[in-house]
């Protein structure tokens, strides 16, 4: 029989229920066993993010297969409740199961958003890219779905415990065929009470998540993060004044690019376009707040000993004259970042309108030169190249 009946379950329902069953005892192992993998060297990063990819993959599976499995279940009749006639206990097995329902959506479509909001390594295997619409790639954004993601992990974990017990009392204690209704074959009951309905246990399961919520908001999962308290640069004296612009870098990590950015630094500008008796427009002197680097999932991971270093090293520098390259220009320099020192030439264009610059600039960096991911020696994790790009938009003082 492949539909519900009244008093017994169909081979459909029976079959999502395992289905899911085994995915969930599988997914949250080996999520546990994922989080806990170093990642100080190249071949222990790329293996990491493999485990990675396989959870994300079977969330996204298990996400589909619960739609599914709640579409089926509200085509079919429900099988009458063996205890009805118990009406507590009743209402707090209905509630478990709403509970448990919402969390297989809600778990791995939080894990999935958190996912498409950031960039990084372990993508989800499977043809249809790794954004999802009206999902930013915004790090803010990311970081309240990853903490939601813990929240609804914890409601999930706790709903199959529940169920779990509750589906043994019933065979143990009870002595009843609850448990043998969902395993292979028909079992009909020889009687059922009296059923009764309420909307207690939904109202019941939203009281349970809005709860979860209190409670891992008091625990700080959704405080801003690390990153977001570094203390930012004083502002410097400057010829000309830094209205807006973006300082943003590209890594390569898996074969795949990674973008992030630096969300606080300055830039002391002296320029003319007249120069100087030695060819010479001007100077820079650029200030970065390493901490403030945003790199998707693997911010962390680049701000810790391996790679910037930001406890030890938290400023970079680069201190650069400004020459004159044909229709361009270029700042040529120095820059320090991790107590190493390299030269480094910055081609930029510039149109000036009045007293208002706009500046365009594009570089690349050998991390090696600076001692950045000495443990990953080679590039079949990551890259030795670094993309460095400048847009500015400054006013004269």
């Amino acid at each position: 029989m492949r539909g519900n009946s009244t008093t017994t379950y169909g081979s459909v329902t029976k079959s999502f229920h395992w289905l899911i069953a085994l995915l969930i005892i599988t997914m949250i192992p080996l999520g546990i066993y994922a989080n806990g993998l170093p990642y100080d060297t190249g071949e222990a990063l790329a293996f990491k993010a493999q485990m990675f990819s396989i959870h994300k993959t079977l969330g996204v599976f298990i996400f589909f297969t619960a739609l599914a499995r709640i579409a089926w279940a509200i085509s079919q009749p429900k099988p009458a409740l063996l205890n009805a006639d118990k009406r507590l206990e009743t209402m707090l097995a209905e509630l478990v199961h709403w509970t448990l329902y919402a969390a297989l959506v809600l778990v791995p479509l939080t894990g999935w958003i958190h996912h498409a909001a950031t960039t990084g390594f372990a993508p989800i295997w499977w043809p249809f890219g790794q954004g999802l619409p009206f999902v930013p790639k915004d790090d803010s954004f990311a970081h309240i779905f990853a903490s939601l993601h813990i929240v609804f992990e914890r409601v999930l974990a706790i709903s199959i415990f529940l169920h779990v017990a509750g589906a043994l009392k019933h065979h143990f204690i009870d002595k009843d065929i609850t448990l043998k209704r969902m395993t292979p074959g028909i079992t009909e009951p020889d009687s059922v009470p009296e059923q009764h309905r309420s909307a207690l246990p939904i109202i019941g399961a939203v009281g349970a998540y809005l709860l979860a919520l209190v409670v891992g908001a008091n625990l700080g999962l959704f405080a801003a993060t690390e990153q977001d308290s570094v203390p930012r640069l004083a502002a410097v004296e400057s010829g000309w004044t830094v209205q807006s612009g973006t300082l943003a870098i590209t890594v390569r990590q898996l074969g795949s690019d990674v973008e992030g950015s630096f969300a606080d630094w300055t830039a002391a500008i002296n320029f003319s376009e007249t120069p100087d008796a030695n060819g010479v427009h001007g100077d820079v002197e650029v200030q970065v707040a390493i901490g403030s680097l945003s790199l998707g999932s693997v911010t962390a991971q680049a701000l810790g000993p391996d790679f910037f270093d930001a406890a030890t090293h938290d400023t970079a520098t680069f201190k650069a004259d400004i020459l004159e390259d044909g229709p361009t220009y270029t700042a040529n320099g120095t820059l320090t970042l991790k107590g190493m020192e390299a030269p480094v030439n910055l081609p930029f264009s510039l149109q000036i309108d009045g007293d208002t610059a706009v500046m365009q600039g594009q570089t690349r960096l050998n991390r090696t030169s600076f001692n950045i991911g000495e443990t990953y020696p080679d590039e079949s994790s990551v890259g030795f190249d670094v993309a460095v790009t400048v847009n500015l938009t400054a006013t004269r003082n």
